[in-house]
């Protein structure tokens, strides 16, 4: 063979090296599993997870009415594909019908927030639209009239007016979720946990339409405050009158009920500063050549900063998957709740609630990115 100058290699070598490198795109998440078993389902959620946590109240629903201001914010920064992280109830479907992410893991301190989330996942599979939906939720019968064409508003008018099953009608309900759950899903779950999906349903069963951030499984009848119920989250909207919430429309509410059917909604029990589940999800989300795109972190932070185990929560952070399009979404902090009333929550885009139902807190919203976002 013939050997090449030394010179020609060197200009060839020098002219590969001043070629710009080729952006790699950035993982789509195509890695991740178009749909779980029930098996797996299980396993991801039980090997991820943290001993069951204690916060100072249980959630069952959100008090953010903060959907006109955040989800323009949030659709403007979204990345398609993915994996996206959250936490609290029923708030992050809103953020997924918009999203569209592969795979979602919504982590919560308390074990009582994944009841929650498999009640949810229970209905979206059972119902065949969203009047059903809500029919099931609060064990109501479904009102004449209602069809895929109605808007959030007038479901939750017709259920707020609509009279609640009797005990036999809810048990019947619950003993579809189990099903669902146990047999259809062949989630193996433990028997505490099936007792923990019963009492989150018994809470919206006692509560109906006007549930709100106050009402607990220990089902108290004066549970108050200045929270928005159920009817004013499912009925947020902009100026323009556009629905904003998971409930806002069936495209959303078909959209969700096929992601959970597909068991890609993961429910997680973790401290945010914990040692384990934030970087697991990392890890499985890496392995599987994605990227976590979104996280919702609610007002977790606010707390983490008064334990003083933000640092922790960051370096976690900094442990995941990510790229320069990667956000937080923070429906507000310490310093940025604002307190109005409901006139003035109308003024911005929030419609009156029926007679008994309250405009609560209302907050600003950001939507930063995660690298270097955190804290």
């Amino acid at each position: 063979m013939r050997r090449i100058p030394l010179l020609v290699l060197l200009v060839l070598g020098a002219l590969v090296l001043a070629r710009p490198l080729a952006q790699t795109p950035p993982p789509s998440g195509v890695g991740l599993p178009a749909k779980l078993t029930g098996a797996e389902f299980w396993k991801l959620s039980t090997d991820m997870s943290e001993p069951d946590g204690n916060f100072r109240s249980e959630n069952m629903i959100s008090n953010e009415m903060v959907l006109p201001m955040l989800l323009p914010e949030v659709i403007s920064h979204a990345q398609p594909g993915g994996v996206y992280m959250g936490v609290g109830p029923e708030q992050n479907f809103s953020y997924l019908a918009v999203l569209h992410p592969r795979m979602a893991f919504i982590t919560d301190i308390r074990r009582g927030n994944l009841h929650v989330m498999l009640m949810y996942k229970a209905l979206f599979e059972l119902s065949a639209d969203r009047a059903e939906f809500v029919s099931r939720l609060f064990t109501k019968p479904r009102p004449a009239g209602l069809t895929t064409t109605s808007t959030a508003r007038q479901i939750m008018d017709a259920y707020w007016e609509a009279k609640t099953g009797d005990e036999a009608a809810y048990t019947a309900n619950l003993n579809a979720i189990v099903t669902q759950l146990t047999k259809t899903d062949a989630i193996p779950l433990l028997a505490a946990d099936v007792d923990g999906v019963g009492a989150a349903y018994k809470t919206f069963f006692f509560y109906g339409p006007a549930i709100n951030y106050n009402a607990s499984t220990l089902l108290t009848p004066s549970f108050g405050g200045n929270s928005a119920t159920y009817w004013d989250l499912m009925t947020q909207a902009d100026a323009t009158g556009k629905e904003l919430s998971y409930l806002g429309s069936e495209e959303k509410f078909r959209w969700l009920k096929d992601f959970h059917s597909k068991d890609l909604v993961v429910p997680l029990v973790g401290n945010f500063s914990g040692p384990k589940t934030i970087r697991a999800v990392g890890d499985y989300t890496r392995s599987h050549g994605a990227l976590v795109t979104t996280f919702y972190l609610s007002t977790v932070e606010h707390y983490l900063r008064d334990a003083g185990t933000i640092p922790i929560f960051c370096a976690s952070v900094a442990s995941l998957p990510t790229n320069e399009k990667s956000v937080f979404i923070r429906p507000g902090n310490a310093q940025q709740f604002m307190q109005v009333n409901a006139p003035a929550a109308r003024a911005a885009g929030v419609p009156a609630a029926p007679a008994g139902s309250r405009v609560g807190q209302y907050q600003l919203g950001m939507v930063v990115p995660m690298t270097g976002g955190c804290g």
